[in-house]
């Protein structure tokens, strides 16, 4: 809350690509940091979690940093939830793919 989504970010990369430009980054994405109104899905859904927005503006970031290597979605499990609860989190782990390949949401 203190530096905002967006520094935090510049920070992140910074300390990850500041020595070594072309380091390759590997991003693990776990959707239970996400809000559970936005991915209510997931082993361990905790209030105060990140925005939609701010869900996509991680992916965005490592996309544009052109570092990024792989990545991965966990702890989507649509069992978890109801049926609408468990389509909200899948439709947001599949927007997030699309932003991690370089789409922006705005």
């Amino acid at each position: 809350d203190h530096y905002g989504i967006g520094a935090v970010m510049d920070k992140a990369l910074q300390h990850l690509l500041g020595k070594n430009p072309n380091r390759p980054i590997h991003l693990s994405y776990d959707i239970d940091a996400c809000d559970p109104i936005h991915a209510p899905a997931t082993g361990t859904a905790v209030r105060g979690g990140l925005t939609y927005r701010e869900a996509h503006f991680i992916c965005e970031c490592v996309s544009k940093s052109g570092a990024l290597a792989s990545a991965e979605i966990v702890e989507v499990n649509p069992t978890l939830s109801d049926t609408e609860g468990g389509a909200e989190t899948v439709e947001l782990g599949l927007g997030l793919l699309t932003s991690i390949m370089g789409k922006s949401i705005i």
